[in-house]
């Protein structure tokens, strides 16, 4: 197997948590440099890698074939072209960039290059949504009419973090967001409209930290929402059809293991706690019934061996930068039905 050395680029929340531990355990690859400031924390967690202060120094490295972006939304983008146009396969963390135009520019900017371009969407590897996912690619739920995804917090405080500052990219919508709606997009497709709400709930909040979104289909409706002063949740998700309903409770809990320093080597990795197992409630024989569904394991590792697969065996790519932007364009198209109170259409000129 002939490894791939990796530039990590920040190391932050990010590539702390979600990506150096994915990456170390994984036999696929190297980290072979770190751009970071803080090269204590670095090597204490990693190593003797090497850690360097700016991107040139790790776009210079021949052998580094991939390039995983993890700073802040507003770097992606100057920092995903730069790499491309040095060669390199490039991961960006969600979302891919912060406007639409900035995303055509770099899709054509890999083809140009032929090299990778994808967008680390980790959450289509939880736990609940491979459940989900399996449930509607088995036809168990029938024509699914109703999907409903919350992705709420008990955060009343407001902290001193970029994502809670001020600024293009910054906010909820941007965050939290790009994980549901990338979800929503990778089961249904592109809606016909979007209809949303958001905005900053929480006192002296300077960005969204609240968004209640609509995506209308034929016969569907997607409704995602995240709230930040939720501090006894409810179902994660609801899904209706014609055949019956699946209740879930709970959060995959790869994220909490992450951050505690766990390594997605475990036997019980991604697996879900029993009291969270989803519900099943259809009609079998002309009686109503209720199925508990354990819970499919998670697998973040999953999104990097199949870029390995991609970069080394021409396999499909696990997260398109096409699909990147097609969440950025959901993205936008909420914030302006937020600004303008009213639907907004995809086919709108």
């Amino acid at each position: 197997m002939k490894k791939i050395k990796v530039g990590l680029i920040g190391y932050g929340f990010s590539g702390a948590t979600f990506h150096a531990p994915l990456l170390e355990v994984l036999e696929e690859y190297e980290i072979a440099k770190v751009m970071s400031s803080n090269k204590e924390k670095v090597q204490n967690d990693l190593g003797e890698v090497e850690v360097v202060e700016n991107l040139e120094k790790v776009l210079s490295d021949q052998d580094i074939e991939l390039v995983v972006i993890t700073t802040p939304n507003t770097l992606h983008y100057e920092m995903a072209k730069q790499s491309l146009s040095a060669k390199k396969h490039v991961i960006v963390e969600k979302p891919m960039v912060i406007d639409p135009g900035e995303a055509e520019e770099l899709i054509q900017l890999a083809k140009e290059n032929d090299r990778m371009l994808s967008v680390y969407q980790n959450r289509r590897w939880d736990n609940d949504f491979l459940t989900i996912k399996q449930l509607i690619s088995n036809d168990v739920l029938g024509e699914i009419n109703t999907y409903e995804a919350h992705f709420d917090r008990f955060r009343p405080e407001v902290r001193n973090r970029w994502r809670e500052k001020a600024g293009k990219g910054s906010g909820m919508l941007y965050d939290l967001g790009s994980h549901l709606i990338d979800q929503a997009l990778h089961l249904f497709g592109e809606p016909k409209f979007v209809l949303a709400d958001v905005f900053a709930q929480r006192k002296n909040a300077e960005t969204d930290d609240y968004f209640h979104i609509i995506m209308g289909y034929e016969n569907l409706r997607v409704i995602l929402h995240s709230g930040s002063i939720v501090k006894e949740q409810g179902p994660r998700y609801k899904v209706h059809g014609s055949k019956g309903s699946f209740i879930k409770y709970g959060i995959d809990g790869q994220e909490a293991a992450l951050k505690t320093g766990k390594k997605p080597t475990e036997n019980d990795w991604g697996k879900d706690k029993p009291k969270w197992y989803g519900h099943l409630f259809i009609s079998e024989n002309g009686q109503d019934i209720e199925k508990t569904i354990e819970t499919v394991p998670g697998s973040y590792t999953s999104y990097y061996k199949q870029v390995y697969d991609h970069i080394r065996n021409g396999k499909p790519s696990p997260v398109t930068a096409e699909e990147g932007l097609k969440t950025i364009e959901t993205i936008q198209a909420a914030i302006k039905s937020s600004e303008e109170k009213r639907a907004v259409y995809f086919n709108e000129n």
